[in-house]
């Protein structure tokens, strides 16, 4: 005992299950059925109606508590921020979309509108997000290529290529906000759960590099058709290596100007944001300041290079969705709003984290539903959130919402009275605010390394993820990484870390008898750990350990005493035996019971020794088992029983040991009492009642039905 430690002294008797459960009543509770859940959630009453109105319209909730002289200044400062990077944004992704830039506009504010009433993340910006401006993209050229006709659908008649693509879009659009809000009223907001960080980075930062490559030939000034499929990464740079010569040097020099200077002041802003009040709008600067040279030296006459061109003012009327676009992209528009919710209720759940308030998932799906479906009625693309304009909003100050829908405001102005201002904005200049904006994703890369040294197969979703997305695209890469991932866990789970445990000296503490020195074993017992479910696929595997930290196959040492036992008995028939030779009663009947297996028999008869008489089974992992991990359980409890070993099964939670009594799990072989309470009581059990194996650990371990131990912290 190292002195001055903590001690404490426990006095109680020792308890299996069943003793256990005789001595201290439990609770009895009542189980709901599912006829039961059902029942109550259509149950209506006064309650439940102002519950569900406060859900399903959150600002309700915020807006009572609302603090005006506190919170609208920040408010209207954060929302100016923002609707000018939001305009900006709008413009740049709706290039990656493959539609007219202002179609961007329109997806900064229908979606915004709609979710200041739905949503329940005060903090994030809602509108164009670049991975899903690309996945939108890659359906638009293919059912709508740059050269060559267009997919043969209905509803394609009379209209221009960038009305066809349009139309391809806001149909798309439209599913995305039917599957997510289909997915938030039956509930499955959970699903985002199996997007782990590890694939959700190494997706995003495949998308960069789609992203950047994309934005390449405005970068250059350059004229490549649009492609997607698999490998279409490595035609388009193939196309652009092979027209790089012809790059317009003007986009050029305008590309690398705005990109050093917007990444300096974006380096100056996250170096002194403490210390400034609001960080600096750099790329609106910079985009006001190419507008206006632009503008001023002519730069699409004298230079040839591409600008935005004419913004028409205000909305188009509402467009139904296309029937056979919606057939023919159901497939590509799932993984959209997958890809779509998990990034913005990530962003969400670290600013909910950040300022204290809940946010839920389900009815987070909900409102980009609704979002998506009222926005693809006006023509704007999916919704999601970005991480740069979220930052912004919340870093300048941002409180609720109400920053998010003055944003909103500011882009409606923009749409309404003041867009003819950026038709001379070169194409350049919104590709290198795209690029330099990629930061971020790009350098997640960085996590390789980490993951490599702390988690290998967490590591390999990423990676597999990334090469993926980069290759076969962002649909079948998500597609890809998911399996990669579920296999992970399967494995994970199908093979797991079994150990045999022993005790540590002076406690009731067992561990992994391989990690300590001074540990004792008790002879003829072995404590056997499988730290997982057991089921279907992991049966076999834990039989197999479970037989190699024995020693032994009880089946085949089973079936040797049996073929033992057929021998001893003709020999006895013929008299050739004499049954002073056998250490057993006179009555063979109840052989081979009653039979020293351990004794030399006769007849030169060998049969395997077994020098253990006790397992410990220690099940305080196991959270549970399928019928055919029931059977398999009571298959080989039943063989190593047979061969005279006792079996003790510890630390069993309540449900398993309640779904054993429910499958028939005992017998006349199998009994409820080899169940004890804790590992402990069952070695202090087993010592008590095989005391001549274990006169030497009197000293060692408490051997009393009172059981009191001395525990040092």
């Amino acid at each position: 005992m190292r002195p001055g430690t903590k001690q404490y002294v426990v006095a109680r008797p020792l308890y299996s299950e069943e003793s256990f459960s005789e001595e201290h009543e439990k609770v009895y509770r009542h189980r709901k059925t599912i006829t039961d859940h059902i029942r109550q959630y259509f149950r209506c009453n006064t309650k439940r109606a102002k519950t569900a109105a406060l859900s399903l319209l959150p600002v309700i909730g915020w807006m009572k508590i609302y603090r005006i002289n506190e919170w609208l200044l920040s408010d209207i400062v954060s929302g100016v921020s923002t609707g000018l990077v939001a305009v900006l944004q709008g413009l740049a992704y709706c290039l990656l979309a493959s539609l007219p830039p202002w179609y961007g506009l329109f997806t900064a504010f229908f979606p915004v509108v709609t979710y200041f009433f739905l949503g329940t993340s005060r903090h994030i910006s809602v509108g164009p997000f670049p991975v899903l401006c690309l996945m939108i993209g890659s359906i638009v050229t293919r059912l709508v290529p740059d050269e060559g006709s267009p997919a043969n659908i209905t509803g394609f008649e009379n209209l221009t290529r960038d009305e066809q693509r349009v139309l391809v879009a806001s149909s798309v659009t439209f599913t995305v906000g039917v599957m997510q809000l289909a997915m938030g009223i039956l509930q499955v907001g959970f699903v985002v759960m199996y997007l782990s960080d590890t694939l959700v980075s190494g997706f995003t930062t495949a998308a960069a590099i789609h992203i950047l490559v994309s934005q390449l030939k405005f970068v250059l000034g350059l004229t490549v058709p649009g492609i997607s499929g698999p490998l279409a990464i490595i035609y388009t740079l193939e196309i652009i290596f092979n027209k790089i010569t012809s790059s317009n040097v003007c986009d050029v020099v305008i590309s690398l100007v705005i990109m050093v200077v917007v990444f300096i002041v974006k380096e100056l802003n996250d170096r002194f944001k403490s210390k400034l009040p609001v960080p600096i709008p750099v790329e609106v600067i910079m985009t006001v300041i190419a507008c206006g040279v632009s503008y001023a030296f002519d730069f699409k006459t004298r230079y040839g290079i591409d600008v935005v061109g004419h913004i028409p003012k205000g909305y188009e009327p509402p467009v139904a969705p296309n029937l056979p676009i919606l057939q023919e992209t159901a497939v590509e528009a799932f993984p959209m709003a997958i890809v779509g919710f998990a990034v913005a209720f990530s962003v969400a759940k670290v600013y909910s984290i950040k300022h204290d308030y809940t946010i839920d998932g389900n009815q987070e799906l909900i409102a980009f539903g609704v979002s998506n479906i009222f926005g693809a009625s006006f023509r704007s693309f999916v919704a999601s959130t970005a991480l740069s304009r979220s930052a912004v909003q919340e870093s300048t100050g941002g409180k609720t919402q109400v920053a998010g829908l003055l944003s909103a405001l500011i882009v409606m102005i923009v749409t309404l009275a003041i867009g003819f201002l950026l038709d001379p904005l070169p194409k350049s200049v919104l590709g290198a605010v795209v690029i330099i904006n990629l930061k971020g994703m790009i350098m997640q890369a960085r996590e390789i390394p980490y993951l490599w040294k702390r988690d290998k197969p967490d590591c390999a979703v990423w990676c597999v993820t990334c090469l993926a997305s980069i290759l076969l695209g962002l649909d079948l890469g998500l597609a890809v990484g998911l399996g990669v991932e579920l296999i992970c866990v399967v494995l994970r789970v199908q093979f797991p870390r079994c150990s045999v445990l022993a005790n540590i000296k002076g406690t009731d503490i067992y561990k992994d008898r391989k990690d300590y020195v001074h540990i004792y074993e008790p002879e003829g017992v072995k404590i056997f750990r499988i730290p997982s479910p057991i089921f279907f696929a992991n049966m076999d595997f834990f039989r197999n350990k479970l037989i190699e930290a024995l020693g032994f196959i009880p089946l085949r040492v089973l079936r040797k005493r049996n073929k033992a036992l057929r021998k001893i008995k003709k020999l006895l028939k013929k008299g050739d035996l004499n049954v002073e030779d056998l250490d057993q009663p006179t009555d063979f009947n109840d052989l081979p019971a009653c039979i020293d297996w351990d004794a030399e028999l006769p007849a030169n008869i060998i049969i395997p020794r077994i020098e253990i008489h006790s397992l410990v089974l220690d099940f305080a992992a196991v959270s549970f088992l399928d019928i055919s991990a029931v059977n398999g359980l009571k298959t080989l409890l039943k063989e190593l029983i047979r061969v005279e070993v006792e079996v003790y099964i510890v630390a069993c939670d309540p449900y398993v040991l309640e779904k054993l009594h429910h499958c028939c799990f005992f017998d006349d072989e199998v009994h409820p009492s080899m169940f004890f309470l804790t590992l402990h009581d069952a070695v202090l059990h087993i010592l008590e009642k095989h005391p001549a194996h274990h006169r030497q650990w009197r000293g060692k371990l408490p051997f009393n039905r009172v059981d009191t131990h001395t525990h040092t912290k």
